[in-house]
């Protein structure tokens, strides 16, 4: 496989009811992310405390990193540009090493409401609110930023960039779809080259980046270096080191040629989710968080696909517990 003269970076991304900390604490067990975004911290008028900010980022407690080192960088949505500015400064007070804000996500009530990619019709809104950000937080905590092509299409996908820019974000995140696209495949990843030539700061391409073929194509069409990895390194957790080890691993790596993970590769890390979840999530969350993990997962392992009809029926956490004991290698 071709490797680039340019090392690749790999991000793990924010994507509210999967990637939450216990995926970010056992995913970055395994290698190849140096970094992750959380999952969006809603803001409403609202001064956050900090109890209500480390429901959502607990890594804050322990430096704004995961067990394995990955630093964690929280992110905010919402529309009122003064009060985000609020809550980024508490952010920034309690050790986040970056703020990133949310103007991509597609759900139908957080749009409603003025938040994640409804943002995207108006570019003055964005250059607003990110320059209220960076205006609030120390000057050597970034600012970044996550935007979809566009909201009806992407007629406005250059535009929002330069906003975001212009407003003092250090970094763009193109989720390569337009919020009518929703998750639908394709990634329009060719059209993130366009917004990549429109301004100075690094941008990085997101969505629908399944295995290793997907990150070259990815690469090749929207010419950045750094991708987010979101359902595709929940599906096959050691994507992040294939990757690497394919294309050129970024500094500091662990990536090995021919990396990749057999479904026994990753029975103790079931295990480890299963440690975590059981003793952090509510129990009525426990159950529910492997069955989602293993819906991902059989999408590249055939034995997830029995290890799901076996435990499909399973509530209580005690079952749970005794079904990954019996049926999932160590």
């Amino acid at each position: 496989m071709t490797r680039n003269t340019v090392p690749i970076r790999i991000y793990l991304a924010p994507m509210e009811g999967l990637l939450d900390f216990v995926l970010r604490d056992i995913l970055t067990r395994v290698g190849g992310v140096e970094k992750c975004v959380s999952e969006f911290i809603r803001i409403t008028h609202t001064l956050m405390s900090e109890k209500a900010l480390l429901r959502t980022v607990p890594e804050l407690a322990f430096g704004a990193r995961t067990v394995a080192g990955v630093p964690v960088w929280p992110q905010l949505l919402g529309s009122d540009a003064p009060c985000l500015a609020e809550n980024a400064a508490r952010l920034a007070e309690m050790g986040a090493p970056g703020i990133d804000l949310n103007f991509g996500c597609p759900a139908k009530v957080v749009n409603r409401h003025g938040g994640g990619a409804m943002l995207l019709q108006t570019p003055d809104a964005l250059y607003t609110i990110v320059a209220a950000v960076r205006a609030a937080v120390p000057v050597h905590i970034p600012v970044t930023a996550k935007m979809r092509l566009g909201y009806h299409d992407d007629s406005l996908a250059l535009d929002c960039a330069r906003a975001l820019e212009g407003g003092g974000a250090a970094e763009i995140v193109v989720h390569a779809r337009t919020k009518a696209q929703g998750y639908r495949p394709p990634a329009y990843w060719g059209r993130v080259a366009d917004v990549r030539q429109a301004v100075t700061v690094p941008v990085v391409v997101n969505g629908e980046i399944w295995n290793v073929q997907d990150a070259q194509a990815a690469v090749a069409q929207s010419g950045c270096h750094t991708l987010m990895l979101g359902r595709g390194i929940v599906a096959r957790p050691a994507l992040a080191r294939s990757i690497l080890a394919a294309m050129g691993s970024a500094p500091g790596s662990i990536a090995q040629p021919g990396d990749d993970w057999t479904w026994e590769d990753l029975g103790p890390l079931m295990h480890a989710f299963w440690q975590v979840a059981s003793t952090r999530l509510e129990q009525k969350q426990q159950a529910g968080r492997v069955k989602q993990w293993l819906n991902l997962l059989r999408r590249h392992y055939p034995e997830a696909q029995t290890a799901f009809d076996e435990m499909r029926t399973l509530v209580k956490p005690g079952d749970v517990d005794a079904w990954i004991r019996r049926a999932v290698p160590v």
